[in-house]
């Protein structure tokens, strides 16, 4: 068991490295929000327009926010959003898609 003291000034990142262990808490909440996602986007019902955007009225003010469709095709690296739409209606593809960026991805 690695034991640090309070004192010590150490990053989380020399800690991980000295404990020889890796982040994996990210890379799991990633891949369950894909898989849910997908989920999502495949019964094409009301989750599917909130999550598309498809909804009539006026947009708040300020800075636009990320959406989650953005933050998910820089994680699975993929080049477009009709790639990653398609990939999502056919379950085996967005299985391996989400299996690729699991392993490869950014956290």
């Amino acid at each position: 068991m690695l034991r640090i003291s309070w004192t010590e000034r150490k990053s989380n990142e020399t800690v991980l490295i000295e404990a020889n262990s890796r982040r994996s808490l990210i890379k799991t909440i990633r891949k369950r929000q894909a898989t849910f996602l997908g989920h999502v986007m495949r019964r094409e019902k009301l989750e599917h327009l909130i999550t598309t955007g498809k909804l009539d009225g006026k947009r708040g003010r300020g800075k636009q926010r990320e959406k989650k469709m953005d933050g998910l095709k820089r994680w699975l690296g993929s080049g477009s959003s009709t790639e990653t739409m398609t990939a999502m209606g056919h379950r085996e593809l967005w299985r391996n898609m989400i299996a690729d960026a699991s392993k490869h991805g950014t956290g």
